[in-house]
């Protein structure tokens, strides 16, 4: 396994998958931005992953991805790992935005299992290398099937593996067993991408969190990821059933982004809940499930 202090770690150990702000009428608010990534490193966030799936990376430009990348670095680029999403279905769009963002100085790049095209294994190695052999910079695989519509093989992980470029893990998977083989055969730094996956990946050797519900308790977050590495179980198992309802409210009735941003415009860090189509903001009745489940963890709107 590699090195366990935090400080090795290329990535960070609690990186929030940044949603990525708009303003009223539905442009990017760079501002916005800026400020959402200071709350989070103030937080205790060691990382922010810029426009993957929470951030709504598949309704923006690459201009706005961009800026998004700039505005992160600018705010909080000395204080943080900068992780910008650059993983399309396309390996030569992916290849073009990786150097542009490498370009702009981010300290890492996520890269998504290409969806919709559904490659065959070879394919998905063949797109992960080609992205990695184009920057110097260190990769991470980001595998989650319910939204790519293909797992990235476990065999096919461990061959990727090898790669000097490719260092760590997404886990969005939900299979215990497949990321078990993982940690055991490879040096791979793996991150629960299931927030309510945290404890149990991180008691089989996962480093850390890549989060959609850090966003509204990022200190409680920091408790549960720094207990874990400790060994400090107890501690971990209770933060990890405090954190329950949270993670339901965020994750459990609308899509995350969707969730988290309404969240954040409840407790005052964002000034609009808006999303882009095909996402909507939620209704009646979602809003009623998500304030139910924050008030257990005595959150009340």
């Amino acid at each position: 396994m590699t090195d366990s202090s935090a400080a090795s770690r290329p990535f960070g150990t609690l990186v929030p998958a940044m949603v990525t702000p708009f303003t009223a009428d539905g442009a990017v608010d760079y501002k916005q931005a800026a400020e959402l990534a200071n709350t989070m490193v103030d937080g205790g966030c060691d990382g922010i992953l810029v426009t993957g799936t929470t951030g709504e990376t598949s309704t923006l430009t690459d201009e706005e991805n961009l800026g998004m990348f700039q505005a992160v670095l600018d705010a909080v680029g000395g204080r943080a790992k900068v992780i910008a999403g650059t993983g399309t279905n396309d390996t030569r769009h992916t290849i073009s935005l990786t150097q542009r963002a490498a370009a702009l100085g981010v300290h890492g790049i996520m890269l998504v299992t290409p969806y919709y095209n559904k490659p065959s294994q070879a394919g998905i190695q063949a797109h992960f290398e080609a992205a990695a052999n184009a920057t110097e910079l260190p990769v991470m695989l980001y595998d989650i099937p319910g939204r790519a519509g293909v797992a990235i093989a476990t065999e096919t992980i461990i061959r990727l593996a090898d790669h000097p470029r490719i260092v760590a893990l997404k886990d969005a998977k939900a299979d215990f067993s497949a990321t078990t083989r993982v940690l055991a055969n490879t040096d791979l730094d793996v991150y629960s991408g299931d927030d309510g996956l945290t404890l149990p990946l991180m008691a089989a050797g996962a480093v850390g969190l890549i989060s959609v519900t850090a966003h509204v308790a990022p200190r409680k977050f920091r408790e549960l990821v720094d207990a874990a590495a400790a060994g400090d179980f107890a501690t971990a198992r209770r933060l990890h059933f405090e954190l329950d309802p949270l993670i339901r409210a965020a994750m459990g009735h609308v899509q995350g982004a969707v969730a988290v941003k309404q969240i954040l415009k409840w407790q005052g860090i964002l000034s609009s809940s808006v999303v882009r189509l095909p996402l909507v903001e939620p209704g009646e009745a979602e809003i009623a499930a998500i304030k139910a489940d924050l008030a257990e963890a005595g959150m009340e709107f």
